[in-house]
This record gives C-alpha cells, structure tokens and sequence, in this order.
C-alpha cells in the first residue's frame, strides 16, 4: 500500500472557512531540528516556503529562519526557561486564529514537536474546533547531539536503550521524576534542558547508586556556529555547567555508551570537542 504525503496534496492548496465557519485553513507542527539548516528534512522546507504564517520558537536556528520567504508572516512566540514571551494558551489561540481565517500555518518548533514540544495541547486545541493538523517530524537534539560529538546512544553489550527526560519544572516545583530508573547503568539517560537542575541530577543520580564517574556529555548550541560539546563526570557536572552561559540551552547525555565511544576517540574528560563536530558535509 502507497501512502501520500499529506504536505504535499492538502498544505499547497488554499483553503477558505466554508458557510457556518466549520472549516478553515491547515496548521502542520514542524520539526526545526536543532538549528543547522542542513539538519532539517525536505518536507520541513517545502512546508515552510509554502505558508501564510509561521509561528517560530526562540530555539529555531537562524538558519532555519532564512528559509522563511520574505511574503511569509513571522511570529516570534519564542519559550525559554524563565522567559515565557507568550503562555501556551495564548499560543493555541493564535494558531487558531490564523487557520479558521483560512491561512497555511507552520508552527516551527526546535528537534522534534513531539519531543518535549507540547505539541498534543496544540493539537488537541485545534482539533477541538474543526482544523486539521499535522505534524513534520525533525532531528532531536540528544541524537544531533550524539553524532556531532561521535558517540553512540546505544551500544551493544552497554547501553540497550535511551532514556529522555526534560529536568524543567514549574517555579517552585520540585523534580518528580523515578531517580532509581533513570540511574539504570545500562541506559543512556538524556537530559533536556537540564542546566538549572546540574546538582540535583547530580545528587539524586549518585543517591541512587550511579557512579561518580559516569561519563557526561554536556552539549550547548548543538549544530549552531558558537556550538559547544564538553566531556565529563556525573560528580563534576554542577562545576562544568556552571561555566556556561545560564542562558544556553543544554543538554546532557549520561552512561557508559558516552565513555565508551570518546575514549575510541581518546578524547579527554572535560574536553571541549566543539571544533572536531564542526566539519561540513563534502
């Protein structure tokens, strides 16, 4: 059985809210990848040179940006940690409003919507009033991450899966989440958005038994021109974090398969490998 690709048969053709209003125009959820414009797949390009309006996060490379055609409308409503410039409600309503007004919407999002994206409150909120809605998958961050500082996520005989978790809480919330799974030493463990939270994971990591010396790859700025990849331990992550910039988006990617793979290339621990991911494809 053939499947079409739903962008290029529904998202190019015009859509206008029918009598009674039931019907208006399409919103695709896009994957931004983690900000290098090689990164993203040729259905997130030929989505965003086809909308009326795009509506872009804070983490979307400039690279991605570029492609935006100058006639496209552009929405900044950009998230990050401490610095909300719209709450999610405000940003379902305005997705709304542009698709029951009959206009191709793209709702670029940094690495993949369905990662960490919010992307079922969107969906759910427009599907709730009649608009139909897509998602175009993009390249997450802790598997960007991975391949620009040659190491594995998984390796056979070490690590047989992948763990993802987001250590962003609410102000004033307290980290819930089940330490003792996520100290599993035959797991990588990812962690997005994880700078704030570096001594929690820390302490709560090793509580639960998970060696001091545990291989650590903070990643900031994957793929991005001011990039940086720092190898080090679980028991020196607080002090390596603490030297970056607070606002840097970071993440982390802790395990064995991470060790095993740098000392391949003998890198040393705490080393910046932030020039040795930086080569251009031929």
């Amino acid at each position: 059985m053939t499947r079409t690709d739903p962008s290029h048969a529904a998202f190019p053709r015009r859509t206008s809210i029918k009598a009674g209003g039931s019907i208006g125009g399409e919103v695709w959820l896009v994957g931004a990848g983690p900000g290098d414009p090689d990164l993203i797949t040729r259905q997130a390009e030929r989505l965003i040179r086809a909308a009326d309006v795009v509506f872009y996060d804070a983490l979307v490379g400039p690279g991605v940006l570029a492609l935006i055609p100058d006639a496209v409308e552009r929405v900044c409503v950009g998230k990050r940690a401490g610095a909300h410039s719209k709450p999610q409600g405000g940003i379902n309503d305005l997705l709304l409003a542009a698709a029951l007004a009959g206009r191709r919407v793209v709702r670029l999002k940094g690495g993949d919507p369905s990662m960490f994206g919010r992307s079922a409150e969107e969906m759910a909120h427009l599907q709730a009033h009649g608009v139909r809605v897509h998602v175009a998958p993009g390249v997450t961050t802790a598997s960007a991450a991975a391949a620009r500082a040659g190491v594995s996520l998984t390796l056979r005989g070490v690590a047989r899966r992948v763990q993802f978790v987001t250590a962003h809480a609410r102000a004033g919330e307290a980290l819930d989440m089940d330490w003792a799974a996520l100290a599993d030493p035959s797991a990588t463990l990812a962690v997005y958005m994880g700078r704030a939270a570096a001594p929690e994971l820390k302490r709560r990591l090793m509580a639960e038994g998970m060696a001091g010396d545990t291989p650590v790859l903070v990643a900031v700025n994957v793929s991005l021109a001011d990039e940086k990849l720092l190898f080090t331990r679980l028991d020196l992550l607080p002090l390596t974090v603490g030297a970056l910039a607070e606002d840097a988006p970071t993440l982390m990617l802790i395990g064995q398969a991470v060790g095993r793979q740098a000392a391949v290339a003998e890198t040393p621990v705490g080393a910046d490998v932030a020039a040795a991911g930086s080569a251009r494809p031929w």
